[in-house]
Parts: structure tokens; sequence; C-alpha cells
């Protein structure tokens, strides 16, 4: 089997693991040389290890059981994505509504502000640029297409 179908069948299966978990979301499948699978999970509170163990545990059984790797040898990480990870859907936007980003547009801009809204069609970041009684407020309002990628920015 190839490793597109082998993501394929992963995707699903873990689909079906988070189907009866409505809080919980998939992020991300990703099959690395020597079938090194790690998979990214979300919540829309977050994510416990407890979770990730639970879900590792039913998803590995699977793996076994149906006999996705024909060798049986294969290693398998379930977590949520780190805070240096890009978000990917617009779920993950919408959970963190209220928290800061730095957004790359595809059109070569470095934006950084605080997320105000995200919906199904865009997202609104408010930058601040300035100091003092120069501080001036700008509200972006962005489309996902136009997004090359946004961290969520840890401030302390």
């Amino acid at each position: 089997m190839a490793t597109e179908e082998k993501q394929i069948s992963l995707v699903q299966m873990v689909g079906k693991l988070l189907e009866e978990e409505q809080a919980y979301f998939l992020v991300s499948v990703n099959i690395r040389p020597i079938n090194n699978i790690s998979v990214f999970i979300d919540g829309d509170e977050g994510v416990t290890i407890e979770k990730c163990v639970k879900i590792n545990r039913m998803l590995y059984k699977q793996i076994v059981e149906n006999e996705l790797l024909a060798d049986g040898e294969f290693s398998l990480e379930v977590s949520s994505p780190g805070v240096d990870e890009p978000l990917k859907l617009k779920r993950q936007y919408i959970k963190n509504i209220g928290r800061f980003l730095e957004i790359d547009t595809i059109e070569g801009n470095h934006l950084e502000g605080k997320l105000l809204l995200a919906d199904e069609s865009v997202i609104e970041l408010e930058e601040e640029r300035g100091k003092g009684k120069k501080k001036e407020l700008i509200k972006h309002c962005l489309q996902y297409d136009h997004i090359k990628k946004a961290i969520v920015k840890v401030v302390f």
C-alpha cells in the first residue's frame, strides 16, 4: 500500500475515533520514512495528555488489526500541535480568538496582532502600531486563502 493510501486510511480511522467526541478534531497525519506516524489532534478547549494516550492506544490497535502496515513495524505518536505549529484549520483560528497571532500573507506581508474574529470565511486581526499618543489600532480582515502561515504568539 502506498504512503498516500495509508495516510487516507489513518485519517479515516482517526475520524471515526473522534466522531463521538465533537470537542476534538484531527489536524494532520504524517507518515515519515520507516513508518514513523505522527497524528496531531486538537480540541476546542485544548487536548489533555490522557486524551492523546487514549487515542494512541485505540489507533494502534486498529492499525494492527487492519494490517495497515504489512510488516507490522511502525511507531505511532498522537499529540496536540505544538505552540510553534502553524494553524491549519478554521476551527483552530476560532478556538484562538482573543490570542495574539503572527501572520505571513501570500502577498508577502507580516502582521502581528490580536485575533478578534474568526468565522467560516475570514479572520479579523487587530494590529497595534506606534506608542503613546501615536499609538493606533489597525484592523485587518483576511480571507483564509490569503494566509500563508499563522502562528499563535506566546505573550508573557
